[in-house]
């Protein structure tokens, strides 16, 4: 059975090796924005994340194997006049193993990180995809996700 948690500090070790496959992930579809973090360097994020007021990593765990994580962070908007005084949780990073896939656990942790979100008052939920990332736009738009502004950059 699937249960979603807190992260503790020993799941470091296997959230490591989760981000290694997110971040090979990112390297591929974005080359020129990311690379893969030298070992050891997550576990020590996991530290200050799990420290933090304003930010929580959630594992999805079966059989006392960590199979996916979310994490997530806790946003003000910023001080404009223009801007409504809202605060939003961002999905900083979602994984799921691969053999673990397409079996709900991406959304149990979607749906923990909203309920974060609302202990914590926030008025939305808000996260990035890559655009080649088929499967993942898929993924966000099923969970009530829409797009509702692009990214866009130029090289300089």
């Amino acid at each position: 059975m699937i249960m979603i948690r807190k992260a503790v500090p020993e799941d470091a070790e296997q959230i490591e090796k989760l981000y290694s496959v997110l971040e090979s992930d990112a390297v591929s579809y974005q080359p020129q924005h990311f690379v893969m973090s030298p070992a050891g360097t997550r576990s020590e994020q996991l530290k200050s994340i799990l420290g933090s007021e304003t930010q929580t990593m959630l594992a999805a765990e079966e059989n006392g194997a960590v199979i996916g994580f979310a994490h997530v962070t806790l946003n003000k908007a910023k001080a404009f006049s223009c801007l409504k005084p809202q605060s939003n949780i961002y999905l900083q990073d979602l994984v799921v193993a691969a053999e673990y896939r397409s079996r709900g656990i991406g959304t149990l942790l979607l749906n923990a990180a909203k309920e974060y979100g609302r202990e914590k008052g926030a008025e939305f939920f808000r996260t990035q995809v890559f655009p080649l990332n088929e499967d993942g736009l898929r993924f966000y738009r099923r969970n009530g996700f829409e797009v509702t502004m692009l990214t866009i950059e130029c090289p300089l």
